[in-house]
């Protein structure tokens, strides 16, 4: 019968690198010296700028959104409109190759 064929493992192709030489080197451990006491700092103060709704961007930011979720509202029925048109020609059209070939049939 059909034997199948096993694929063989193929060779590397390409540039093959060689691997890096490493050298030993020597660590010297050195005593530091006894560092200076260094005075207290204070806490660093955050240079970002705070967010702060007043009225009138809390006014924008729901009359933003609202815009938002009426143009895809609006978006998302006129493509199930436009669906629903399509599968109801689709429909009249199946229907009048129906009575059409039936018609063709009863003439014979």
């Amino acid at each position: 019968m059909l034997r199948p064929k096993i694929p063989t493992m193929p060779q590397p192709t390409g540039l093959v690198t060689h691997p890096a030489v490493v050298e030993p080197t020597t660590v010297v451990q050195q005593v530091p010296a006894a560092p200076a006491p260094m005075p207290v700092a204070p806490a660093p103060v955050s240079t970002r700028p705070t967010v702060q709704l007043t009225p009138g961007t809390v006014l924008a930011l729901v009359g933003g959104g609202t815009a938002v979720v009426l143009v895809v509202g609006a978006v998302l029925v006129s493509m199930l409109l436009a669906v629903a048109i399509t599968g109801a020609s689709l429909a009249i059209c199946a229907l009048v190759i129906r009575s059409l070939i039936t018609s063709e049939h009863r003439r014979r």
